[in-house]
């Protein structure tokens, strides 16, 4: 989308933080004290949240208020409850480094073959979006062709080979926590060193002077290894994503192993879920012209997130339906697939939509329309000027984040699926509503930045967030 290109003088920011006179794009420069408290926050207390959720399934059968309930009683101390928790074992270890190994091996070895037998299916080396500094990476695309691999392997395993048990990953759930957060920290340490001593790309980077902040949100935009293992891909799609669904597949084989049979909550929950998952991985191009490419440096938010937060915060009502079985009637089940799906919908198009018009520059049918645009221009951190367009058509015109709506639709679903018994599975939803509602702000305060008076011309035709009349 960049037609004409004028040099201006941007202003680039080094290690000691000085500062020139570039408009912001990317993640801060400065950080405020609410930022810098929350980053706090987060980095003292989200490993904490992850462990409590998980050892409340564990221990209290996933009630969220015993636990508390327990300690504040005297019925049980910090102590008897982390002596009940199982520690790290060589096997899960051993687990944890074969699965990690082995979908690095998938994303860096294995070109992508998908792309020539799937129709409508793009993979392979693919383009991803101009960075700030105006550099285009390119990415090798074939995190389905994983999936596929991946799960063609667990199912011979479950039922011809049986080298192991569906029920692995179930079994040894808490050990495998203590190696996510390992290879979490580990990765995220490593890029704020690369990024401080040998970055991919230097002008890419960004410093805010604060020790925290960097760690927390990253230097690098783009790390690499060698030409191809990037780092934010790799991270983002596997070995997390691609884990979601094996997981979930190892839970509903619990319920089998404990019950006799696998209620019609967990199919639900497996197939909703699965529908996300080859969603990502056949949009993963799209994926590369998203907020976590062209926007988020890598650090501990996606390091650890993505290898913690994601598998095992993501999966709650799965891991739940283990200890509380619930067969949902027929009426609320096929209420709550329809949910699903029309969320899905609504996520899918909008998504598309968006697509089209960037790859055909406008010259498609949206709704069966010409789709209109506002003419917008930017200045990246090398001086150039570039022009794009953002569409105000189609479901783009309903609502500035729309695809959002309907993700948060599905997420609902996941949640109900689980019927009302606890709080817990529903942890999902209110977190996807608070993530995606400071994703809907932080995007379009970057936007403001990036666009200036071309954003303000925006948000006149589209006035609503998520909601018409309402946000």
């Amino acid at each position: 989308m960049a037609s004409k290109s004028q040099h201006n003088t941007p202003k680039v920011k080094s290690p000691n933080g000085k500062a020139g006179s570039q408009g912001q794009w990317g993640r801060a420069w400065e950080v405020d004290w609410f930022s810098l408290a929350s980053i706090i926050f987060l980095l003292l207390f989200a490993p904490f949240i992850v462990y409590y959720f998980i050892m409340a399934c564990d221990q209290y059968s996933c009630s969220l208020t015993a636990p508390v309930l327990d300690i504040a009683t005297g019925h049980a101390s910090l102590a008897d409850i982390w002596s009940k928790t199982p520690p790290v074992t060589a096997k899960a270890a051993q687990l944890y480094a074969l699965w990690v190994s082995f979908q690095v091996l998938l994303y860096s070895c294995l070109p992508d073959f998908c792309h020539r037998f799937l129709p409508g299916y793009v993979g392979g080396v693919q383009e991803g979006a101009i960075t700030p500094a105006g550099v285009v990476n390119k990415y090798e695309v074939n995190g389905l062709q994983a999936w596929l691999i991946t799960h063609i392997l667990w199912f011979v395993n479950a039922y011809l080979l049986s080298w192991f048990s569906p029920t692995i990953i179930f079994d040894n759930w808490i050990p495998l926590l203590w190696c996510a957060n390992i290879l979490g920290y580990a990765v995220s340490t490593f890029a704020m060193i690369k990024g401080y001593l040998f970055p991919t790309s230097a002008e890419d980077c960004k410093f805010t002077g604060n020790f925290f902040y960097n760690y927390m949100m990253g230097i690098e935009f783009n790390p690499r290894i060698g030409k191809w293992f990037d780092f934010k891909l790799f991270f983002n799609g596997r070995p997390g994503i691609v884990a979601w669904t094996l997981i979930n597949l190892s839970f509903a084989a619990k319920q089998q192993e404990l019950y006799g049979h696998v209620t019609n909550s967990m199919i639900l929950v497996n197939v909703l879920q699965a529908i996300y998952v080859l969603d990502f991985f056949w949009n993963e191009t799209w994926y590369l012209k998203t907020i976590d490419i062209c926007h988020d440096h890598f650090g501990w938010y996606l390091g650890w997130g993505d290898c913690v937060w994601l598998p095992y915060l993501y999966t709650l009502q799965g891991l739940y339906l283990v200890y509380h079985p619930v067969q949902l009637s027929t009426p609320n089940a096929l209420g709550i697939l329809l949910l699903g799906l029309v969320g899905y919908y609504i996520f899918r198009m909008t998504n598309h939509q968006k697509d089209l018009f960037r790859r055909t520059d406008g010259r498609c049918l949206i709704w069966g329309k010409k789709p209109k645009a506002i003419e917008c221009s930017y200045t990246s951190a090398d001086g150039l000027k570039h022009h794009s367009k953002l569409l105000v058509s189609g479901f783009w015109g309903v609502a500035r984040h729309f695809n959002y709506t309907g993700d948060l639709m599905g997420s609902l679903a996941y949640c109900l699926a689980c019927g009302g018994g606890h709080l817990l599975p529903y942890f999902y939803i209110i977190y996807m509503t608070i993530l995606l509602i400071h994703r809907c702000l932080r995007d379009e305060h970057r936007c403001a930045n990036k666009y200036g008076r071309d954003w303000e011309r925006y948000t006149a035709a589209v006035p609503y967030r998520l909601l018409p009349g309402i946000f």
